[in-house]
């Protein structure tokens, strides 16, 4: 067992409001300036819908992430032969047009416009090289627009449902939208670091973010392609390619990511994974079906003595085991098994997990006539959004792992209703609750997480030590990190 710490994340989509607070919050501290004014290391986007790039999702197109081949896994992006071939072209990037021109506005022209009775307008000129444009697409451009033929009818997920589900889904009347908030997952598996061909990118052994060394990279732009997530961005002003860093330097200092302390709806959960890195390769090979599981399975209990014992002998302080205790990631994600990884048949293992939105029928058109659901609240049956949808989003297609966190949060929602309304029959919940596999103290656990935790509680940051992990790594003779040692793989980077 090799016992490795990460930060991670979970993100709980009935509560995120799309106000794009967390995407201006990243955007004002880290990609405002030149040649990073099309980045947007944090988006939200509508589901159904495209995203951000354009169809980022289609690896057919992109060749992201990782794939099964003979039992094995591989890069879809290339192996090394082909890396070579396509060193100074990569056939799979994505284009300015899948992301847009970057424009800003010749406000001079509000000024010298001479008299007249015309209202004088500012003409929208590109930011790359100041030649007017079109505007045409954007980072948010399909917000909202659920029922757009062009947008939402387009998503890649709906290869996965029927002909009848999707004209559902139209239906004005049962027309829906959620948002989804992305950030650099700093996956354990990552292929951005797998694709490199400079060694540019690496993870940060004693927290697990992934980051991109300014110095060492060569503009080869792999990293972009090998990302399915399309969160590695190159800046072509400097040359360099770019991404999310977790705020680590505000980490460092206990304080939370910008994108999760300035978070409207505090959707954002912060705290440290414990998983044994010699179970990767093995999760990443799984069958679709069992990626899920196989992910969950490499979480290790922080309150395992064995699981202690290995984490302080890989150098993991008892700072960070204590935070590992109280982590809400934990419990999401292990303990109640309510999150699940986007996209998880990329097999990069992502470290964001997500809280899927349980989305109530609130009304239909039958026989000519507009009817109120009578279950408001929903029930599985009726969710809007289908369930084949959710679990080609978020669980490889396996809708069992869907059914099963949806069971829960329709338990907790009838156990709170009957509690604070008492419409609902005391064998209905007990029978709910038992279907979800959960108790009542459970219920009344996960809807105070959910819906009352503080501040502290959703962000269990732990003490970074970042110095102290450094000082450890050393050899006291020679000054170079020791060899296998489980914190070093950063340190010959910085």
């Amino acid at each position: 067992m090799d016992v490795r710490a990460q930060v991670s994340m979970v993100f709980h989509l009935d509560k995120c409001i799309g106000c794009h607070t967390c995407s201006v919050a990243c955007k004002n501290i880290w990609t405002d300036r030149k040649g990073a004014e099309y980045m947007w290391w944090n988006n939200v986007e509508t589901k159904p819908g495209t995203g951000y790039p354009t169809l980022w999702e289609d690896q057919e197109k992109y060749k992201g992430g990782w794939e099964r081949q003979n039992g094995d896994l591989r890069l879809k992006l290339q192996n090394r032969a082909g890396g070579l071939a396509n060193l100074f072209h990569n056939p799979h990037l994505p284009t300015i047009d899948d992301y847009y021109e970057p424009w800003t506005y010749r406000y001079g022209d509000l000024f010298t416009a001479p008299e007249g009775d015309d209202q004088p307008t500012a003409r929208p000129i590109s930011m790359i090289d100041g030649e007017p444009v079109d505007i045409e697409a954007g980072p948010n451009w399909d917000d909202d627009l659920s029922g757009s033929p062009i947008y939402a009818k387009n998503d890649p997920n709906f290869e996965s449902i029927t002909d009848e589900e999707r004209r559902q889904l139209f239906e004005l009347e049962r027309l829906v939208f959620f948002y989804l908030p992305r950030i650099c997952n700093h996956c354990v598996n990552p292929g951005c670091v797998a694709a490199c061909p400079a060694g540019a990118i690496y993870k940060r052994g004693e927290d697990g973010i992934v980051l991109t060394s300014q110095e060492k990279c060569r503009a080869w732009r792999m990293c972009i392609s090998g990302c399915p997530y399309k969160k590695v961005y190159f800046n072509w002003a400097t040359g360099k390619s770019e991404k999310c860093i977790l705020c680590y330097p505000r980490l460092e200092t206990g304080q939370a990511p910008a994108c999760f302390h300035s978070c409207v709806g505090r959707i954002r959960y912060l705290g440290v994974l414990l998983y044994d890195a010699e179970r990767i390769e093995a999760a990443a090979k799984v069958t679709d079906a069992q990626l899920v599981e196989a992910q969950r399975a490499m979480i290790l209990d922080p309150f395992d003595a064995d699981v202690r014992a290995g984490a302080r002998a890989n150098g993991i302080p008892d700072a960070m085991l204590d935070a590992a205790q109280k982590s809400p990631v934990y419990r999401f994600v292990k303990t109640y098994q309510l999150a699940l990884p986007l996209h998880a048949e990329f097999r990069t293992l992502p470290m964001l997990f997500y809280v899927p939105p349980l989305l109530p029928v609130v009304g239909a058109r039958e026989n000519g006539a507009y009817r109120v659901a009578a279950d408001f609240f929903s029930s599985l049956e009726s969710a809007r959004v289908p369930i084949r949808y959710m679990a080609k989003l978020f669980a490889a297609g396996n809708e069992a792992e869907v059914i099963a966190v949806y069971r829960r949060l329709i338990a907790v929602r009838a156990y709170k209703r009957a509690e604070a309304v008492g419409d609902i029959a005391p064998e209905a919940i007990s029978e709910a609750l038992a279907e979800a596999g959960i108790t009542p103290d459970e219920a009344e656990a996960i809807y105070h997480l959910t819906s009352m935790a503080t501040f502290d509680e959703r962000f269990v940051i732990p003490p970074l030590a970042r110095e102290v992990n450094i000082e450890a790594t050393l050899d006291p003779f020679t000054h170079k990190p020791h060899a296998g040692f489980g914190f070093n793989q950063s340190l010959d980077r910085e």
